[in-house]
């Protein structure tokens, strides 16, 4: 029997209920209490007599608006509800404890594991699903959800991990295990070129600033436009850009890159847009480019800055009218790609210096990001590292190596000049000559930066204040320009306008000489 009791809320009014069905040797079974003014027993079945009793009775107690039936409690209809929805759900559900234990499990996750639910509940998920170090991430009582590829049987399949975390009586949160969810069917090589988020998934994160990388990624993915990522040597802008293709709707169409930076300016024009037959030497054949062969997919020109002034005018023909020339022939082709362009550093300090295009620039900068470097990544780098450990192992053919709480420290503490690539060619290095299985500090060799010796105390003996504050000024500059090659960070580290540190640094001579900005350049007709 189920009761549903409207009150206005008092201080012990379930007191003074509960105290009744004592009275009455009444068996309570469950009771639910909604803040709105809604009190719901559960008890077994009553005499008519001893139900006439009650109702009045409960009725009587002070705040009681009315006493009713009703066929079931909101609980037992959220719990019905909750496994009609597992049910019938395509794809296999399970959760598990924070210990890695199956707590529940729905129809297609029975399918995919075993066909007995009472051999799974109660087992660790372990024992079914390799291929992730499950109890090490819930160890961590992460936030975030993670996507991994995961070995269930023979097969391998990709699954997502959200972990549950719920509210103490105070509020404060208690991490409580994870939910794992995964299609049912296994992954075919076809996912590799599917057109969706998980094209994602292998920049692995924990950092806001680069999870607004990515959000802003996945939005980008989907539009036409040339898209220009910025950022540092090693900080993964190739790997953004091919998920970005893979993401696209041009997904099943080739991806191609150039890097600007490697070949001379005559080669690099003949791999971008081909040359004709006998137009490099008298036995060249004829040579499709690189725009014509990517054709209806995505072109990422690597190191754009790189380019020389008379590419950059080809470029930014074919950018504005989707037209070029082979080299050697004065017939045009028409084609159409996505150009995607990376660039070290801030891509505008080189046009103003001279180096680059300014219409070209603002050709490319139609969609821009920035990845953040590794050092602004702190939260990343253990992360990232037991992902390299990983792969270096299965690359090796060797058991999985751990690191040590003190080798993770070290390499938070490092600054990771060569960011992501760095780290991932350090990890291989450190796993590939390690003896044990665990690694240490000094199993992981990197290299010292160079230190800056230069004393910022200033001798004032025979100079002027002015000229002192200056030599003081230069020393800073010169202290804090190696971490901060862009003049925009190194403005906001020194808390100054972009235009002030760029005049600095061209009054002291410090890095790359400034030319003053150039005129607007003709596009080339």
């Amino acid at each position: 029997m189920r009761l549903e009791i409207t009150c206005d809320d008092r201080l012990g009014i379930c007191q003074d209920v509960l105290q009744i069905l004592r009275d009455h040797e009444i068996d309570l079974r469950g009771i639910e209490v909604d803040p709105k003014g809604k009190i719901f027993l559960n008890f077994p079945e009553l005499d008519f007599d001893d139900f006439r009793h009650l109702m009045p009775q409960i009725r009587r107690i002070p705040n009681v608006i009315d006493v009713k039936t009703i066929p079931y409690m909101p609980f037992e209809r959220e719990h019905y509800e909750f496994n009609l929805l597992l049910s019938t759900l395509p794809d296999p559900v399970l959760s598990i404890d924070t210990k890695g234990v199956i707590d529940i499990i729905n129809d297609a996750g029975l399918k995919l594991l075993s066909d007995s639910h009472d051999v799974l509940k109660g087992e660790p998920l372990s024992q079914f699903v390799q291929g992730i170090a499950l109890q090490r991430w819930l160890d961590k009582q992460p936030k975030m959800p993670i996507y991994e590829a995961v070995t269930i049987g023979s097969d391998q399949y990709y699954a997502q991990l959200l972990p549950i975390w719920v509210n103490d009586e105070e509020g404060t949160e208690v991490f409580a295990g994870a939910v794992m969810t995964c299609k049912s069917e296994p992954v075919t090589e076809n996912w590799q070129q599917a057109s969706n988020k998980a094209a994602f998934d292998r920049l692995l994160t924990e950092t806001p600033a680069m999870k607004r990388v990515i959000s802003d990624a996945q939005r980008m993915a989907e539009l036409d436009a040339p898209l220009l990522l910025e950022g540092e040597t090693g900080v993964g802008k190739e790997l953004l850009a091919k998920a970005c293709h893979l993401a696209s709707p041009r997904h099943e169409q080739p991806f191609l890159a150039i890097n600007c930076a490697a070949l001379p300016d005559n080669v690099a024009e003949s791999e971008l847009f081909g040359h004709a037959e006998g137009s490099i030497s008298a036995q060249s054949a004829k040579k499709t480019g690189v725009l014509e062969q990517a054709a209806g997919g995505t072109v990422l020109l690597d190191s754009v800055g790189e380019m020389s002034i008379g590419l950059q005018a080809k470029l930014l023909r074919f950018l504005e009218d989707g037209v070029f020339r082979r080299i050697g022939e004065e017939q045009e082709v028409s084609v159409d790609v996505r150009v995607i362009c990376t660039a070290q550093g801030n891509l505008f300090e080189l046009v103003e210096n001279g180096d680059f295009r300014e219409d070209l620039y603002y050709r490319l900068n139609v969609l821009a990001l920035t990845v953040p470097p590794l050092r602004e990544r702190k939260a990343d780098i253990v992360l990232l590292a037991e992902h390299f450990v990983a792969q270096a192992c299965k690359k090796l053919g060797r058991s999985q190596v751990q690191i040590s709480r003190t080798a993770k420290d070290r390499l938070k503490n490092y600054h990771w000049p060569g960011n992501v690539r760095q780290l991932e060619n350090t990890m291989f290095r450190s796993v590939s000559m390690l003896e044990g299985q665990t690694l240490e500090p000094a199993d992981i060799r990197l290299p010292e930066l160079e230190r800056n010796d230069e004393r910022l105390a200033v001798d004032i003996e025979d100079i002027s204040l002015e000229e002192a504050l200056r030599q003081f000024e230069s020393h800073i500059m010169k202290r804090l320009y190696p971490n901060y090659p862009s003049t925009r960070q190194l403005a906001k580290r020194l808390g100054l306008s972009h235009t002030a540190v760029a005049n600095k640094l061209r009054d002291y001579g410090i890095g790359k000489q400034r030319k003053g900005r150039p005129r607007k350049p003709k596009t080339e007709t």
